[in-house]
């Protein structure tokens, strides 16, 4: 297992399912949000998203991202029910509370938004 940064990337690059795992345990274990970008080398729409997530991953220090190349780490992306390109998954407690189909900034800037609103409590 690898962890591949570029170029001093806050966006860290999932090359295997151990490396997944281990990612999700960790941010489990903090109680960090997980977000993770689902995407192909071949797909225009996923490479042209990467600078936006680049700069979520600087505007959300407190949310933990994650790049998967699904041709990659299929089992991965098998695993998590991604069929297309990009797919942009929010987890929160290692189980899914968001998940967005398609290049879109503004939803998914609304998408982080909401995970980390805190809940009120009703009493």
């Amino acid at each position: 297992m690898e962890i591949q940064q570029e170029n001093n990337s806050k966006v860290l690059r999932v090359d295997s399912k151990e490396a997944w795992e281990s990612f999700i345990a960790q941010s489990n274990n903090q109680g960090c949000p997980v977000f993770v970008h689902f995407t192909a080398s071949w797909c225009v729409p996923s490479l042209a998203m990467n600078p936006c997530v680049e700069e979520l991953a600087t505007t959300y220090p407190n949310v933990q991202f994650l790049v998967v190349d699904v041709d990659e780490v299929k089992e991965v992306a098998s695993k998590m029910g991604v069929k297309a390109m990009p797919t942009f998954i929010l987890m929160k407690d290692g189980e899914v509370a968001r998940k967005l189909i398609g290049a879109n900034p503004d939803e998914i800037r609304k998408m982080i938004d909401a995970c980390l609103r805190p809940t009120s409590i009703a009493g």
